[in-house]
């Protein structure tokens, strides 16, 4: 997490919602990819930590199931990411801070572990949660 939150911080840096995402191969020590927020700077909607991790990630593999691998997120996904996480059939998801508002993987909605899927990673909620809200909470409170 300590990793996903210094992307999180380039994010913030560059004007973007301050989340950032690592993906670890299926051994959990080797980091695959990373990714972090990049709507602002792209001028891409679907520019989330998420999905940029989880592209790369298959790009390094050359396979788009990452069957085994973890997906580390400050912020809980969305419900966009949350249907690419389980589209990749990683096996879990790990996030800091709960999000109320559009949370997709327990606390608005719960769309990775939805029984009509066919893929339903294992979730771990608030890892580090105190220190990746506020980050969140800072950006915010300077906009």
């Amino acid at each position: 997490m300590r990793h996903a939150l210094d992307e999180a911080a380039l994010a913030g840096r560059g004007g973007d919602v301050p989340v950032g995402a690592v993906v670890l191969s299926p051994d959990g020590t080797t980091v695959l990819a990373t990714g972090h927020n990049e709507r602002e700077a792209a001028g891409d909607p679907t520019a989330h930590a998420e999905v940029l991790a989880l592209r790369r990630a298959a790009a390094r593999t050359g396979e788009w199931r990452l069957t085994g691998c973890t997906l580390v997120v400050t912020l809980e996904p969305c419900t966009m990411c949350a249907g690419a996480l389980v589209q990749s059939r990683v096996d879990r998801v790990v996030y800091g801070a709960r999000d109320e508002k559009a949370g997709a993987a327990g606390s608005l909605w719960d769309v990775v572990r939805d029984r009509r899927l066919n893929h339903r990673p294992e979730v771990i909620a608030g890892v580090l949660d105190e220190e990746c809200a506020q980050l969140l909470t800072a950006f915010f409170r300077d906009r």
